[in-house]
């Protein structure tokens, strides 16, 4: 019986494991000393780090490197030049 309830046991305290906490990508980004400790800690141990984490260093090196980007505006494009509002 000891047994059956050490196995049942074993499971159920390691599914209580919690993820561990990253630093979102604008944190990193805004910080480069950190970022390039955290760079260098994936670069040499990517699952003692996590991959949430390291994923989220990719993305702050990114936004470092290209920015926020521009958000898209779209214009309204005219095919045929008429006289109209509604271009016929």
């Amino acid at each position: 019986m000891k047994k059956i309830s050490l196995l049942l046991a074993v499971p159920l305290l390691s599914a209580c494991d919690k993820p561990m906490p990253f630093e979102s990508a604008e944190a990193l980004a805004e910080n480069p000393e950190r970022l390039e400790d955290l760079r260098l800690q994936c670069r040499a141990d990517r699952a003692k780090l996590g991959e949430a984490q390291c994923n989220a260093v990719g993305d702050a090196q990114r936004i470092r490197f290209m920015g926020k980007g521009t958000p898209y505006t779209p214009h309204p494009v005219k095919f045929f030049h008429s006289n109209t509002e509604d271009g016929r």
